[in-house]
């Protein structure tokens, strides 16, 4: 009896450790995949940084060398750095803005609003690869459709991919096509804000660009931290349309610092130089994005924030 009595007591505890362990295995794929595909070839990237490691010789241990080469040696890596700032900077915005726009067209209630919001959605799973292809064909100078429609109003056509000057223009409007994500986003919060809002607005007087200042902006700049975060990690990361594209060219106007990570390990065969460069633009992505979301608390308002405003601002309207 004693026995039957302890292994009814012993049932009930591996029933709860089993219960404790259940949630570990549900989301263990994803821990042994992040371990497998992600902090492991990151760590391993850091070890590699350190080392002299061509491909087809034996890696040699330089410590900080291949650092302090890229800071002191290469003139190519402040070329690549700042030309992708300079990228970033009008891709970002650009986007963000075009995203923005669409997402509120896409608010309006019209006919076949489902379609539009559809076609502007598909680019975005496109691969970059096809993208490329096909705004290769755009910018073509002899036979491409954008010239061939600037060529109808009489203007002529800049030389796309081979002139410096409209070389990285080029690679910024190939990379706004790819909007699509951003814009669902935004139009995902948009719809979300309750109506009430605006009627109290329109009962104010409010006109339709106030509303848009004072109530939509307001209450969807979470959503715009988020985009602008994912946005400049996505721009200094750019490599695909590069290569495609214009292969860094024209005299290098787009040779973005992916590029110049990428050719370093597989044209000029330096892994560990290579490492060493994708760990700077690692710990330049983490200041930028450290910088914010320090910013974010003086432009970032939560809904209970922006209610408590209007709470604010009703009771001064009163007194």
């Amino acid at each position: 009896m004693k026995r039957v009595e302890s292994g009814q007591k012993i049932a009930p505890k591996k029933k709860r450790d089993l219960k404790k362990w259940a949630p570990y295995l549900f989301i263990s794929p994803w821990i042994i995949g992040f371990l497998a595909f992600t902090l492991g070839p990151l760590v391993f990237s850091l070890f590699m940084s350190l080392h002299d490691w061509p491909v087809t010789r034996e890696p040699v241990f330089v410590g900080f060398q291949n650092y302090i080469n890229m800071f002191t040696k290469d003139p190519q890596f402040y070329k690549s750095i700042i030309l992708t700032f300079k990228f970033a900077l009008i891709f970002v915005p650009l986007n963000m803005i075009i995203a923005l726009i669409l997402a509120m067209l896409l608010t309006q209630h019209v006919k076949g609003v489902k379609i539009f919001r559809t076609i502007f959605y598909l680019p975005s799973v496109i691969s970059g690869v096809a993208i490329s292809i096909i705004w290769g064909w755009i910018f073509n100078t002899k036979y491409g459709i954008l010239n061939y429609l600037l060529k109808l109003i009489g203007v002529e056509g800049p030389k796309w991919l081979v002139d410096p000057k409209w070389a990285i223009i080029a690679v910024v409007v190939a990379s706004a096509w790819g909007v699509g994500s951003m814009m669902l986003i935004f139009y995902t919060n948009i719809k979300s804000i309750p109506q009430d809002y605006y009627e109290a607005a329109v009962i104010d007087g409010a006109s339709p660009l106030k509303q848009f200042f004072s109530i939509t902006i307001p209450i969807i700049t979470p959503t715009i931290l988020f985009n602008l975060i994912t946005s400049t990690i996505t721009a200094l990361q750019q490599l695909t349309l590069v290569i495609l594209l214009t292969k860094g060219g024209p005299l290098k106007s787009t040779y973005f610092y992916g590029l110049y990570v990428f050719e370093n390990a597989f044209k000029h065969q330096r892994l560990g130089y290579a490492s060493a460069n994708a760990w700077i633009m690692f710990l330049v992505i983490l200041a930028l994005t450290a910088i914010i979301f320090k910013s974010s608390d003086a432009w970032v308002f939560y809904e209970a924030e922006v209610k408590s405003q209007s709470k604010k601002k009703k009771k001064k309207g009163k007194k």
